[in-house]
């Protein structure tokens, strides 16, 4: 019989005032019993509309049966066939925009918690298992991608298992990409990231680290070498700034910084000499989860005050709800409906205040949101020592100014076939925020999927 409770499972979580002081998982999993529990609540719809709102299309009804019967290890399996990161995304994916919200339970209640299941079945196996896939027969043909990203890795993954020999190349000196510097260890502990990439290291995947492809090598020596199709995963990591004044003083950070030196570079840890400047009060300016993340990095990092500033009200702010409530049980203010118009600076050229205006909603803009007015005389002065730019990232120009036939659109993404992933270069395939912009890991995950398979369709052709 199916358990008929309206609401999910509770995930059980860190108490606020105590994690907003340190950096251990916020959200602490389900118990055997939890997950069984939950996965009772899903009918087994025979149309399946949750599959049709996840972009890697996880058989998920299948997977939930598994959990329902106590079957832990057969659950994991059912993902690991179009899921390469199933811990990763039962973390981070916006579920409730997703497979959750196509879900029937959703009508009158809540939907199944299907990512909190997916979860704890990746947990369980991670817990429970020491098995590693064997890498598969080769094909005799090598692919190179671009990016040890969600898009990259997903693209990585899905060749080696059909017998490519792929090598990953990442800029940075360890692979994850967005995952390892942007996501915050209280969300997404960096150990997960470790393993789940050690997964398609046993599948025969090469990575290659410190590996800046156009400048260390083009896109022309990959093929040179012997590469016959490349996947540029490389992200969006350009991160956008208003253009006002004092936007260069000591103490202005984009949050991709921010967050690249608390978890990349380890500032959070003790006996890293990473630099982050000791902060009491802080502005994040943006509202998406970019900037739940850098907030409540900084309330950890030390501030005793932290504002988000967001020019619009919460119904429209774009982070996912779990993020901005947490943010705000652990003490994060929210300055809604107010907008930067100036940083100032004190004598020596370090932020001392940050000036305001109050905003009011007007009519929808092209985003669909309504678009925000200022309040003529409504400045006011927040008063902080360090201000963070959460205002979204586009992609780095330095591949497709290097690479010839390679387009790209306004905005600086490349541009692609919708249905293949093919750039304009013949053999060179990308997706993730290199073609999106700054967008979800999930949606990147299922370009590198689609990618993968195109791939394979041109190498069988050649």
């Amino acid at each position: 019989m199916p358990n008929m409770n309206p609401n999910k499972t509770a995930m059980p979580v860190q108490d606020p005032k105590e994690r907003a002081r340190n950096f251990e998982e916020v959200a602490l999993g389900y118990t055997e019993e939890m997950a069984v529990s939950e996965a009772q609540r899903c009918l087994q719809c025979k149309h399946m509309p949750c599959v049709s709102g996840c972009p890697v299309n996880v058989h998920i009804p299948e997977f939930i049966a598994k959990m329902a019967q106590g079957d832990f290890e057969g659950a994991y399996q059912v993902i690991g066939l179009t899921n390469g990161l199933p811990a990763i995304c039962g973390r981070v994916c916006p579920q409730e925009n997703q497979c959750e919200g196509k879900c029937v339970r959703g009508i009158k209640g809540e939907p199944v918690g299907i990512g909190r299941l997916e979860r704890f079945a990746a947990d369980w196996h991670m817990a429970h298992s020491q098995a590693q896939p064997e890498k598969p027969a080769s094909n005799g043909h090598k692919v190179a991608v671009i990016g040890a990203g969600p898009s990259g890795l997903t693209c990585a993954g899905d060749l080696a298992k059909l017998g490519y020999e792929v090598t990953v190349f990442e800029a940075f000196h360890t692979p994850g990409g967005v995952l390892d510097y942007g996501i915050p260890e209280f969300r997404l502990p960096k150990e997960i990231v470790r393993r789940e990439i050690d997964t398609l290291r046993h599948l025969g995947v090469e990575i290659m680290t410190n590996m800046v492809i156009g400048k260390v090598l083009s896109i022309d020596e990959l093929e040179q070498q012997g590469y016959e199709a490349v996947f540029i995963g490389s992200g969006a990591g350009l991160p956008s700034f208003m253009g006002i004044e004092g936007e260069a003083l000591v103490g202005v950070y984009s949050a991709n910084e921010y967050l690249t030196r608390v978890n990349l570079m380890k500032a959070y840890l003790p006996g890293y000499a990473t630099p982050v400047k000791p902060s009491k009060r802080v502005a994040v300016v943006g509202g998406g989860n970019v900037a739940m993340d850098a907030a409540r990095s900084a309330l950890r990092m030390g501030a005793e005050k932290v504002y988000i500033v967001y020019r619009r009200s919460l119904e429209e702010m774009p982070a996912r709800r779990e993020e901005i409530e947490h943010a705000m049980e652990e003490g994060v203010e929210f300055h809604l409906l107010n907008n930067p118009v100036k940083i100032l600076g004190d004598e020596n050229g370090w932020v001392k205040g940050m000036e305001c205006i109050e905003m009011e909603l007007g009519e929808p803009d092209e985003s669909g949101r309504r678009r925000p007015i200022e309040k003529k005389g409504s400045n006011f002065t927040l008063e902080v020592d360090t201000v963070i730019m959460a205002l979204g990232t586009s992609p780095n120009p330095l591949l497709r100014s290097t690479t010839p036939g390679l387009e790209a659109n306004r905005k600086g993404c490349l541009v692609v076939n919708e249905e293949t992933m093919q750039t304009t270069r013949e053999g060179v395939y990308a997706g993730g925020d290199a073609v999106t912009g700054a967008a979800t890991v999930i949606l990147a995950m299922g370009a590198g999927k689609t990618a993968a398979a195109s791939i394979d369709e041109y190498l069988k052709n050649q």
